[in-house]
């Protein structure tokens, strides 16, 4: 069997940074599933198809041709990656999230990286839905007022006007979309480990997941 590390969590916790951290240290594929919920969004902008036609969006998913190299991003041939890590790709990638005709297009898609050595997949639901066997599932998070001030951070570095208040709010709401849709919500795993990095480093988390992929492997 393929081993699996499925990491969980809220939008800013810093899951997508300590899974490919984690991915690099043990020689693993990585997958970021929310950036393919994020293209859906970009994809859908660009096609002018509204989040309420909703199977149109499900059938556009269909013939999206999308590549991670490295960490570039790429869809249908197009370098995406600075595109879609926008805030309004970020508002975008949580309301075609919540449409189930998208999450079933994408469900194979998402399959399709498990591939030896192994993989570590980042998101909201690959514990839960997407890989339930996964030998690891860790739903890692922080408080929102630390993940608001880690994506100012970020923004402000990237030469991005941004207002923590507003950033705080947008989490909480955020969170709450993710939480209660019907289809596939972020939800800790009953088998997960609770990983809070609110006062963790990078390195400390991954530490801690190689840690106990080792004690379950």
């Amino acid at each position: 069997m393929i081993p699996i590390i499925a990491i969980d969590g809220p939008t800013a916790s810093g899951k997508g940074t300590v899974a490919q951290a984690v991915a690099k240290e043990l020689g693993f594929h990585y997958l970021d599933s929310g950036a393919l919920y994020r293209i859906v969004g970009l994809a859908s902008q660009q096609a002018n198809v509204e989040f309420s036609q909703h199977q149109q969006l499900g059938k556009m998913c269909l013939g999206l041709q999308i590549e991670f190299v490295g960490n570039q991003v790429f869809l249908n041939q197009k370098d995406v990656t600075e595109a879609i890590r926008t805030e309004e790709m970020g508002h975008r990638a949580s309301s075609v999230g919540a449409i189930p005709a998208v999450r079933e297009a994408l469900f194979s898609l998402q399959k399709g990286f498990l591939k030896e050595p192994g993989l570590v997949a980042d998101g909201r639901d690959m514990g839960s839905v997407i890989f339930p066997e996964a030998q690891l599932k860790v739903f890692l998070t922080a408080t929102p007022q630390i993940r608001a001030q880690r994506r100012y951070k970020q923004l402000i570095a990237k030469g991005i006007s941004a207002n923590i208040d507003i950033l705080t709010q947008d989490l909480v709401e955020r969170d709450l979309r993710d939480t209660q849709r019907e289809t596939a919500p972020l939800v800790q795993s009953e088998d997960a480990f609770l990983l809070d990095t609110s006062n963790k480093t990078i390195e400390a988390a991954v530490q801690q997941i190689i840690v106990w992929y080792q004690s379950v492997k």
